[in-house]
């Protein structure tokens, strides 16, 4: 199996408001692929009890099955189509760590 973490900085520009609603989009859009990506076992996004020692805004933390289905997770249209849509527009920085478990 296959950890994939990413850790986001939304844009600081954003209203209070929007940043609420673009950290549940992504929330509902990543958490939304389980069963509709092969080989993505589980993803839950954390955007909620954030600690002011914190510097980033949005971790999604994932597990594929294997780092093939990692490559194609990363390839496939729906997942494409959230990070598009509801992450890259509001995000100035990104920041991965893959591992195997």
């Amino acid at each position: 199996m296959v950890k994939h973490v990413i850790l986001w900085t939304l844009d600081p520009k954003l209203s209070k408001d929007m940043m609420r609603e673009v950290k549940i989009g992504i929330k509902e859009g990543l958490e939304g692929l389980v069963g509709k990506v092969p080989g993505l076992i589980d993803v839950k996004v954390h955007i909620d009890g954030r600690l002011a020692s914190s510097n980033v805004d949005v971790m999604l933390d994932s597990t594929l099955e294997s780092e093939e289905a990692l490559r194609a997770y990363a390839m496939n249209p729906d997942h494409v189509a959230v990070a598009d849509k509801k992450v890259r527009p509001y995000t100035v920085q990104r920041s991965c760590f893959d591992f195997e478990v």
